[in-house]
């Protein structure tokens, strides 16, 4: 068997029917893992279960929509994955949100309870409901994808970033929660990737020359090259890693 099969694995990837998510859910089809395409909207996730069911085979995809600010949906998303694929052996929190662009002290209250609820406590409620079944089977990968931005500052996206950087370390703390029961934790930390979500970045001329003038790849990402580390941290190539944050960004970090 491949390093990098995820033959017979069912993979739960949230925010899937765009961008970073649809990319890692295509892939991991790809490499043999039945995926559910998850979340908010029913007819875009039945859209991209669609179009992998149509290249990989009528069991390759699923859809099961759930929106990341609901507990209940979350938890109906795991319990429904269950009862339909039988289990869920790996897990990528990757759908987020960011309702503000601009600095700190102008952010309302509710905005960045927004963007801790989504992009932190949103993750914990989906592994604290998916992680029973792996500590029981002794066996399960849980993917973050969190952001480069929570390695550094910024004059717009701070809100996002503190988020961000919670991420990783709640990733870093579950990996020791679970460690001993062969379940395994760990981020990708993406940089500025071509995708709807980031479009205020990159669609920008300013931002976008500043984001790539130090970059030594010279140029922003595209979602499928984000989909290699999630194939990796999902796969056996990996059993010895976790707790971790893997950036992938180009080299601008650097």
């Amino acid at each position: 068997m491949s390093l990098f099969s995820l033959s017979g694995k069912v993979a739960v990837i949230t925010g899937s029917s765009r961008g970073i998510g649809k990319a890692i859910a295509e892939r991991m089809a790809e490499h043999g893992a039945q995926v559910v395409i998850s979340s908010r909207k029913a007819e875009a996730c039945a859209a991209v279960a669609a179009s992998i069911n149509s290249a990989r085979g009528a069991q390759a995809a699923t859809a099961i929509p759930a929106n990341i600010s609901h507990k209940d949906e979350l938890q109906l998303l795991v319990r429904e994955t269950t009862r339909r694929l039988g289990r869920i052996d790996v897990l990528v929190c990757n759908a987020a949100s960011n309702p503000y662009y601009g600095p700190l002290a102008q952010i309302e209250d509710d905005q960045f309870r927004k963007i801790l609820e989504n992009n932190v406590i949103a993750n914990h409620w989906l592994i604290n409901f998916t992680v029973p079944q792996m500590i029981e089977r002794k066996s399960g990968s849980i993917i973050i994808v969190s952001s480069i931005g929570g390695l550094r500052g910024s004059p717009v996206i701070g809100a996002y970033n503190i988020s961000k950087a919670a991420d990783f370390q709640l990733a870093r703390n579950l990996a020791v929660e679970y460690g001993k029961h062969n379940v395994r934790v760990n981020c990708i930390a993406p940089g500025l990737i071509k995708t709807d979500f980031a479009r205020a970045l990159w669609e920008n001329p300013e931002t976008l020359k500043r984001a790539t003038s130090g970059s030594p790849l010279g140029r922003i990402g595209e979602p499928d090259e984000i989909a290699g580390a999630a194939i990796f941290l999902a796969s056996p190539a990996s059993s010895f890693v976790t707790g971790q944050a893997i950036v992938v960004d180009g080299g601008v970090t650097i």
